[in-house]
């Protein structure tokens, strides 16, 4: 019977830490995957590059502390020649925050690694090709609002701007919410680019189940571009951590053919939801520091009321009653 549960579980865990089931073959290249232990890689290893408040232990890679202002981000110094791929990733959005947390993370595959800090997930704007962003915080946008945690994909082709403090739904390609940050178990996504069809599928419940955050079609990507991971915090905060990077090659279909110089010179494209006009949100009354103090100031408010009820309770009461007993 132990025998039994050992081999259902280590099923389990593999099932967990290997890409989704296709037909067609796949093969990791080490040169564009993240995998622990980390140990041995140093700020001048040949294929990544890192920068910000980027830290690197044995189990993880650490985009931001759980404190305010950070940036941090990895970047992938090979270029991705594959025509079909799909990333599996293991990560952990947590912190000490249980109402206000953020910003969230992202997902990059991109025409020119981004070292230097942007604000964008941490990492500049106006880029050219695919992100895919994991936003904690929330912040409204009328009738285009959703409720955060929350996955999205935007293509872009350097032209256009990505709105973050809208959460970016005026050119989201697709997306869908997502209970990912502050899970004790362990969080995965997958990522799949496969015959220009973008794939999200997530197991962030703990049931070793993959759920599809969304499918978009007609997604057009070049190759030799680079793969990078970026996060940010603001006035909130939360720690951004990133266990595992695998990139998988996947084959091409029988009698399918690549053109490496044609794909080159594609120009990123999406035929999902058209541009939204811009809405102008109601601006909130406090920003999000001004809120923050504001219920730091009314809890200690309450609590000298609640002190002054106390103390003219114990003066009237127990001091009041003592006394007469005295007397």
């Amino acid at each position: 019977m132990k025998v039994v549960v050992v081999l259902l579980v280590a099923l389990a865990v593999t099932y967990c830490k290997t890409p989704l089931p296709m037909e067609k073959k796949v093969y990791i290249r080490r040169e564009h995957s993240l995998i622990k232990p980390y140990s041995s890689m140093s700020m001048d290893t040949p294929m990544w590059d890192y920068s910000g408040s980027t830290i690197v232990s044995n189990n993880e890679i650490r985009l931001t502390p759980d404190h305010q202002s950070k940036s941090g981000r990895v970047w992938n110094t090979i270029a991705l020649m594959s025509r079909n791929w799909e990333i599996l990733m293991e990560f952990k959005v947590h912190g000490s925050g249980r109402t206000l947390y953020g910003d969230g993370f992202a997902l990059w595959y991109v025409n020119e690694r981004q070292l230097m800090s942007g604000d964008v997930f941490g990492a500049k704007n106006g880029f050219n090709g695919l992100a895919i962003f994991f936003d904690t915080y929330s912040n409204h946008n009328g009738e285009h609002s959703h409720g955060h945690p929350y996955i999205s994909a935007v293509v872009h082709n350097g032209t256009q701007k990505y709105d973050h403090d809208n959460d970016g739904t005026h050119n989201e390609l697709a997306g869908c919410q997502s209970s990912f940050r502050g899970q004790k178990h362990d969080t995965f996504a997958s990522i799949k680019y496969i015959n220009n069809v973008l794939t999200v599928h997530t197991d962030v419940r703990g049931k070793n189940k993959w759920t599809k955050c969304f499918e978009e079609k007609n997604v057009i990507l070049p190759v030799g571009y680079h793969l990078g991971l970026s996060a940010s915090t603001g006035d909130l905060a939360d720690s951004h951590d990133v266990k595992m990077l695998k990139l998988y090659e996947v084959d091409l279909l029988p009698g399918q053919t690549f053109n490496v110089e044609e794909a080159l010179k594609l120009v990123p494209s999406a035929e999902g939801e058209p541009d939204r006009p811009h809405v102008e949100d109601i601006q909130p009354l406090f920003s999000r520091r001004v809120k923050t103090i504001f219920y730091i100031c009314f809890g200690l408010v309450l609590l000298l009321i609640l002190g002054g009820v106390g103390y003219h309770y114990y003066n009237k009461y127990i001091i009041g009653r003592n006394k007469k007993r005295f007397y």
